[in-house]
């Protein structure tokens, strides 16, 4: 197995745009890292510019010990699974599964070996003279996934292979992309702009905007404390209320209520922030130090419900109550923070106070 290490890495399309802008990263050896961000930000092309499918325009890529920089895609030891999973319509799962090895010269033997081991470990055995046509989508995928193991390559790359499942499915295969790297200890890269999958598989993760990481870490601490206003509004599955407001006192004015800041953080009176909190780190409070509004929509998530609060200065606060718990629309209720769980972003540069906008990686 090997680590990947990217220094001051840039490609640059023929039409001036800079899809990786000097990006540095490494990536541990047997990690599970996810490569996080919207639509156009880099993610891919970054993938790509890893396996040799793009030409770096500067910088290097190296790959355990060895610069792989200008190395042709077949000798730096990766293996890839795309988003479409690209098998030959025209080959057997079998087939499909040992091309690799076929590229390779390798024997007839060594690829029925190879297509017989990989797909009893994938459930793939039964379907080996199936075409991919005779299959469903999560069977696919896995046909995608046998054909790189069979690689016997040093890093596994992944560009969104659950984005064409459909939900159900992509809970299944997402355990099973967990269970499987964790028994195969494969360095691998993960590509989604599905936030939840990130936070569900990765060791680490690095949230990409416009070519460059906007912030680098665990699960964890990039959804409970984001770098700056980018990351707190993209990630989670309900969105972070982002409230401007203003010190004074030393007290935080927001949304015509004063907040206790962040423990350790001080700021001159006058200065402006954003204040950001989480709907699930809030709860509906009795005492009158919280946020108080109107409710106005309460959507129902299952076990939870979703509160959508207006309050002074057309500023909308999102909730997350308990079953059984939600309040009726055209009610006033109080919401206040958990403790701890406020956050404060400088009001001119977005960034988070009181902490390092990237963690070392």
């Amino acid at each position: 197995m090997a680590g990947i290490e990217l220094t001051e890495l840039s490609t640059v399309y023929p039409n001036g745009v800079r899809a990786v802008d000097s990006l540095d990263l490494s990536v541990r050896d047997g990690e599970f890292f996810a490569l996080l961000g919207p639509s156009g930000c880099g993610k891919t092309t970054l993938l790509r510019t890893i396996a040799g499918l793009e030409q770096a325009t500067s910088g290097t890529v190296s790959i355990g010990d060895a610069d792989v920089t200008r190395a042709e895609p077949g000798r730096r030891r990766v293996a890839m699974v795309f988003q479409d999973y690209a098998l030959f319509p025209h080959m057997t799962v079998a087939q499909n599964i040992a091309y690799p090895l076929r590229v390779r010269h390798a024997s007839r033997a060594a690829q029925r070996e190879a297509a017989a081991r990989t797909s009893a470990g994938l459930g793939l055995a039964g379907l080996l003279e199936r075409r991919p046509a005779q299959l469903s989508g999560g069977q696919q995928q896995r046909v995608a996934l046998a054909r790189a193991i069979a690689m016997e390559a040093d890093v596994l790359l992944l560009d969104e292979p659950l984005s064409n499942l459909d939900a159900r499915l992509r809970l299944e295969a997402r355990t099973f992309l967990k269970r499987l790297q964790r028994d195969l200890g494969l360095t691998t890269v993960f590509v989604t702009h599905d936030q939840a999958e990130a936070l569900a598989l990765a060791d680490r993760i690095a949230v990409m905007s416009q070519g460059r990481i906007r912030q680098l870490g665990s699960p964890k601490e990039v959804f409970q404390r984001p770098g700056d206003t980018f990351v707190a509004n993209f990630i989670g599955s309900t969105p972070m209320n982002l409230l401007s407001g203003t010190v004074s006192g030393g007290l935080v004015e927001v949304a015509g209520a004063r907040l206790k800041p962040p423990p350790g953080v001080s700021l001159a009176d006058g200065a402006a922030v954003t204040a950001g909190i989480r709907p699930e780190y809030l709860h509906v409070s009795a005492a009158a130090d919280g946020i108080t509004g109107t409710v106005s929509i309460v959507e129902n998530l299952g076990v939870t419900s979703l509160v959508t609060v207006e309050c002074p200065g057309e500023a909308l606060v999102g909730v997350t109550v308990p079953e059984g718990e939600e309040p009726s629309v055209g009610s006033t209720i109080t919401a206040a923070p958990d403790p701890g769980r406020l956050l404060l972003y400088d009001g001119e540069t977005d960034e988070l106070v009181g902490e390092a906008k990237v963690a070392e990686s």
